[in-house]
C-alpha cells in the first residue's frame, strides 16, 4: 500500500467513524457527511497570523556546523568503503553564501573508510572540512575487541580524524552477534578503552543516544509524531526488546561518569523535549556539551525555556544541523541555503510562528516555532567559538 492509498483508507475509516457516531446519536458538529473528509496528506493550512518576517541570508558570525553527513557507511556491515553524498564543489558555494566557515562530516566510517573520507573532504580543503571516525562494530564479537577498538581510534587520529561519532546504533541496533542476539548496551565495558582513547587524544565524542520520546510510545492517535512514524515505521522503538528512553539516557550518563576526561557532545540536545533533564546533565557533568541539530522544531516551540537554556549554558551549546545532501526523506535535514536560513532566523530573531523545516507540511510534528533572538556574545559562542575550543582550532573570526 503506497502513501496515498493509505491516506485514502484513513479517510474512509474517518468517514465511517463519523457516520457511526451520528447513528449513535452523537453526530460531529456541522459535519457534512455527504463529502469525503479531506485527506490529511493534502491538509496544508495557511496561518492567518500577521507576524514579522525577518530574512537572515547569512549568519551574523562565521559558523562551524559540527553535525553533518557528507558521507555515509553502513556500520553494521563492516564494509570500510564510504559513500560520498555530495562533492566539495556542490557544498562549498552554499557554505560561502551562508557564512559557514567549516563543516564536520561526522559519519566518516572506520578503518580505510576514514582515510577515504579524509582524503576526499579534509585534505583538499583543510580549513573547510573536518572528519570524525566511527566504531568498527562488525568486530565487537571478536576476541580482543576492546583493545582493537582503542587502537583503531589512535590510528584514525593519526590519519587526521578529529573526533568520534557514535550513532544510535549502539543501544538500539547493534546486537551481540552484530545483527542477532541481545542488544549491546550503551555502557558495555568493551567500549571503555575506546572512550578513554578519545579523551586522551582530545577527540570529542558526538554521541546520539535514544531518539524523540514519541518514538518509544505507541503509534496511535495520541502520538504527536504519528504522521512521521507512519512514513518511517522503522523509526519506532516501541515494544519488542528495545530499552526505554530513560534506560538509554541513564546508560549514556554512566559512560560519561566513568570517563570524566573525555568530552561528550550529546547529539540533538540530548533530549530536547525535556530541557530540565538536559540541564541536570550539564550541571552534574562538566564534560558534557550539546548540539542542536534537527531539534529546532523542539526548541522553538518552547522559546522561553530554550532562551533560558541558551543563556545558562551558552559555553556548552554547539551549532549543528544534521544536514544531509539530497536528503529528501528528511526535509528538516536537507542540506541547502534554506535550511541554514531557518536556523539563523531561529537563533538571531524574535520572529514568531514560522516553519522549522523547508517543507510544505511540518515533517516532525504539526507545529511551528518562535525565534530566540540571542545576543551577539552568545551567538559567537554557539556559531563557532565553543566548537573551535573542543576541536582545538584557532578561530579568531570576529
Amino acid at each position: 500500500m503506497n502513501r496515498r492509498q493509505w491516506f485514502q483508507t484513513l479517510a474512509a475509516a474517518l468517514a465511517g467513524a463519523a457516520k457511526a457516531s451520528a447513528q449513535k446519536g452523537r453526530p460531529l458538529a456541522n459535519a457534512d457527511l455527504s463529502k469525503p473528509p479531506l485527506l490529511l496528506a493534502d491538509f496544508q493550512p495557511r496561518s492567518m497570523l500577521r507576524t514579522r518576517v525577518t530574512k537572515v541570508p547569512k549568519a551574523r558570525f562565521p559558523v562551524i556546523d559540527i553535525h553533518t553527513h557528507l558521507c555515509w557507511t553502513d556500520v553494521l556491515k563492516g564494509q570500510e568503503t564510504v559513500e560520498m553524498l555530495a562533492t566539495p564543489q556542490e557544498v562549498l558555494p552554499v557554505m560561502d553564501r551562508r557564512n559557514i566557515r567549516m563543516m564536520v562530516t561526522i559519519t566518516g566510517g572506520f578503518g580505510k573508510g576514514t582515510q577515504q573520507a579524509i582524503d576526499y573532504w579534509h585534505k583538499p580543503h583543510p580549513d573547510r572540512f573536518l572528519v570524525f571516525t566511527e566504531p568498527w562494530y562488525a568486530k565487537t564479537a571478536e576476541p580482543g575487541y576492546a583493545k582493537f577498538q582503542a587502537d583503531e581510534i589512535e590510528r584514525a587520529h593519526r590519519r587526521g580524524a578529529r573526533g568520534l561519532k557514535v550513532l544510535k546504533t549502539l543501544g538500539l541496533f547493534l546486537r551481540e552477534r552484530i545483527t542477532e542476539g541481545p542488544l549491546v548496551k550503551v555502557d558495555d565495558p568493551r567500549f571503555d578503552p575506546m572512550w578513554e582513547a578519545a579523551g586522551a587524544l582530545k577527540m570529542p565524542v558526538l554521541i546520539h543516544t535514544s531518539d524523540p520520546v514519541a518514538f518509544f510510545l505507541p503509534t496511535d492517535r495520541f502520538n504527536e509524531r504519528y504522521e512521521e512514524l507512519y512514513r518511517h515505521p522503522d523509526w519506532s522503538f516501541y515494544g519488542r526488546d528495545f530499552p526505554s528512553d530513560d534506560e538509554l539516557q541513564q546508560a549514556r550518563l554512566r559512560v560519561v561518569a566513568r570517563h570524566p576526561k573525555t568530552n561528550f557532545i550529546f547529539a540533538h540536545v540530548g533530549k530536547a523535549e525535556d530541557l530540565e533533564f538536559v540541564s541536570s546533565c550539564l550541571e552534574k557533568y562538566p564534560n558534557v556539551y550539546v548540539e542542536i541539530g534537527a531539534r529546532i522544531g523542539e526548541l522553538g516551540r518552547q522559546p522561553r525555556a530554550a532562551r533560558r537554556f541558551f543563556d545558562r549554558f551558552q559555553d556548552r551549546i554547539l551549532f549543528g544541523t544534521d544536514a544531509v545532501p539530497n536528503g529528501i526523506e528528511v526535509p528538516q535535514q536537507i542540506f541547502g541555503d534554506e535550511l541554514y536560513q531557518i536556523y539563523y532566523r531561529f537563533l538571531e530573531t524574535e520572529d514568531e510562528y514560522f516553519d522549522y523545516a523547508p517543507a510544505p507540511v511540518p515533517p516532525q510534528g504539526r507545529w511551528r516555532i518562535y525565534g530566540l533572538g540571542l545576543p551577539e556574545a552568545i551567538l559567537r559562542k554557539v556559531y563557532y567559538q565553543n566548537a573551535a575550543r573542543l576541536l582545538g582550532i584557532e578561530a579568531n573570526w570576529g
